[in-house]
């Protein structure tokens, strides 16, 4: 239930929902700690589908297995799938309507601002020094000036983090264990 009510809100699409994944997933049921939803949405991104969509299947899997992970997918897309069929079957006769318009421009602006929330949300949590900060810039730059597709990009950010790794491994293991305390793991 906490997915179908995430997956009501699907204009903008699923980065629009990661503010309202993350609130649910960590204050509200707190089925995920602060840490862990940063490292979800990035492997969410990072494979082939919606954001939402992946990062709510991974959620459910981790609370529940397979069939939380069913649950979970189920959850986020049912009221899509419906919100959808509704809008498709009437939009065509109503889309010129001014007010009909009007809503979606505010529907639009919202959905900008709950954009950029996750933006910030996602950048205080993964910039972490000089490096991941030089890494970060670089992607901005490939993506919206050279327009590299972003595939290549996570390959790229990837790629950086194996090749710090390998010539200065002290500075990948201090931040491993900086991580390893959060999740509590050593």
């Amino acid at each position: 239930m906490v997915f179908f009510k995430i997956g009501l809100f699907t204009f903008g699409g699923g980065y629009a929902m990661i503010p309202l994944i993350e609130k649910e997933m960590i204050a509200n049921k707190a089925w995920v700690k602060e840490e862990e939803i940063i490292d979800i949405f990035a492997v969410s991104q990072s494979i082939p589908g919606a954001i939402a969509i992946n990062s709510s299947t991974f959620i459910g899997y981790k609370i529940a297995g397979i069939p939380g992970a069913l649950a979970a997918t189920a959850g986020v897309v049912i009221p899509s799938f419906i919100i959808i069929t509704i809008i498709a079957t009437f939009f065509s006769r109503f889309q010129n309507n001014p007010i009909v318009q009007a809503a979606f421009i505010g529907i639009r602006s919202a959905v900008v601002a709950l954009i950029l929330m996750a933006v910030i949300k996602i950048g205080k949590s993964s910039i972490k020094d000089r490096l991941t900060a030089l890494i970060t810039v670089l992607a901005v730059i490939l993506v919206i000036l050279i327009n590299v597709h972003a595939i290549f990009v996570i390959i790229g950010g990837a790629a950086a983090g194996i090749i710090v790794y390998l010539w200065c491994p002290s500075r990948i293991n201090g931040t491993l264990e900086r991580e390893e305390k959060k999740y509590d793991i050593s």
